[in-house]
């Protein structure tokens, strides 16, 4: 598989998990979803989702919008793409995740 189309699949379940997440679709679509995960992993590719997880400058993994006025103990609020990985033996990065972070 391509790298251009394993981001486009990874960023499009991604953006599913999003929107069916608590609604009462989520348990019948997660097991589809899951099986199509399970296939780009095969592939060497994965996405991981870094909310609610710490920020500072020093992360190498996501790009930033800081909201509200604190800069300090920063922590991931929204985000609107993932990381995605491509598991060539280091797990290089192919896609940083766009996020937006506030102040805790």
């Amino acid at each position: 598989m391509e790298q251009t189309q394993a981001k486009e699949i990874a960023n499009q379940l991604f953006e599913i998990e999003k929107k069916i997440k608590d609604s009462t679709l989520e348990k019948g679509i997660q097991r589809n979803i899951n099986r199509i995960k399970t296939q780009l992993e095969a592939s060497g590719y994965r996405y991981h989702n870094p909310l609610g997880e710490a920020y500072d400058i020093t992360r190498l993994d996501c790009e930033a919008m800081v909201a509200g006025d604190s800069a300090s103990q920063l922590q991931i609020v929204e985000v609107i793409k993932p990381i995605i990985y491509f598991d060539d033996n280091g797990n290089t990065i192919i896609q940083k995740a766009i996020v937006v972070t506030e102040g805790k």
